[in-house]
């Protein structure tokens, strides 16, 4: 599972700082989250491949969260793009989408697929045999989702030389990888966990900007590996959070202690700070294992 930072800060662009995008490259899919104002070029920058971008998730229609889609969807159809493009987002960003394109003449080639989401509870929307993608309601000034993306239980790993030892018929390997007791070629009974090993971990990501501090998250994200919590203020601007309906950096980490989650992730920064070690530190007061987001980072978890 690999993130790549595009974006990280809150409302406006800037000459050193891009607002919100950012690419989960899990089992050999390349989600794009969110499309800030510059992420293609970002993308460029990055030198992530255009055409493995088949699916797009927007949390919100705030600007600092889509203005860049229109652009990214006109440049694909400049590229002579031909595979589907799915776009999951909520109600209302097909008729912006379609409003521009119709006013420009520039209809794309290519198949452009609309998912909009309206519901306030949890839902799938996404799934293949590898990985669920999950919305996760979020508190914030207009109707916004995070996204939950999960691997799909891995299968157990054969253990070659026991299988061969058990006399297993190759007919049975896919049995034995699903977790099934099977019958070797003298008729016996072979329990699984003798010629098994347990398979790797399914790895989970949570996509949680923008939003105010809401425990109602919590259930829907248990256990994660990673959790992107935005975290647009330090504790001494708490104030502002209500108004704004955003969060700070202790919001964040108490959410991610809560929900159990194995790493956070900080970002969404205000532009009004100059630095953002202090978000680190104040997260670490109330959770251990902090990373922040800073545009052009990447962050394997393995």
């Amino acid at each position: 599972m690999k993130l790549t930072i595009l974006g990280c800060h809150s409302a406006t662009p800037r000459t050193n700082t891009n607002p919100t995008s950012q690419v989960l490259e899990i089992k050999n899919h390349m989600f794009l989250i969110d499309c800030g104002e510059g992420t293609q070029v970002e993308l460029r920058r990055n030198r992530v491949k255009f055409s493995r971008i088949k699916h797009i998730f927007i949390s919100h229609l705030h600007g600092d969260h889509y203005f860049g889609l229109i652009g990214l969807v006109n440049t694909f159809s400049l590229l002579t793009r031909e595979t589907e493009l799915h776009i999951y987002g909520p109600e209302g960003l097909k008729e912006v989408i379609l409003l521009q394109m119709k006013l420009s003449g520039g209809w794309t080639k290519y198949p452009l697929v609309f998912h909009e989401l309206s519901s306030k509870v949890s839902e799938l929307i996404f799934e293949d045999d590898k990985v669920e993608v999950y919305t996760i309601p979020l508190k914030h000034r207009i109707y916004t989702n995070g996204f939950l993306f999960k691997e799909k239980k891995n299968e157990r790993k054969l253990d070659i030389n026991l299988v061969y030892e058990a006399n297993i018929d190759t007919a049975y390997f896919r049995k034995l990888k699903q977790g099934y007791d099977v019958v070797n070629e003298d008729g016996v009974l072979i329990a699984n966990e003798k010629v098994t090993k347990d398979p790797i971990l399914a790895k989970s990501y949570a996509y949680c900007s923008d939003t105010v501090y809401n425990e109602e998250m919590i259930p829907i994200i248990k256990d994660a590996t990673v959790l992107y919590h935005e975290s647009t203020f330090l504790d001494k601007n708490e104030s502002l959070c209500i108004p704004t309906k955003h969060s700070t950096a202790k919001h964040a980490a108490t959410i991610a202690k809560k929900a159990n989650v194995e790493t956070l992730i900080l970002g969404h920064y205000s532009t009004r700070y100059s630095g953002y070690n202090e978000f680190k530190a104040e997260a670490k007061t109330i959770f251990d294992n902090v990373l922040l987001a800073k545009d052009g980072k990447t962050f394997n978890f393995d």
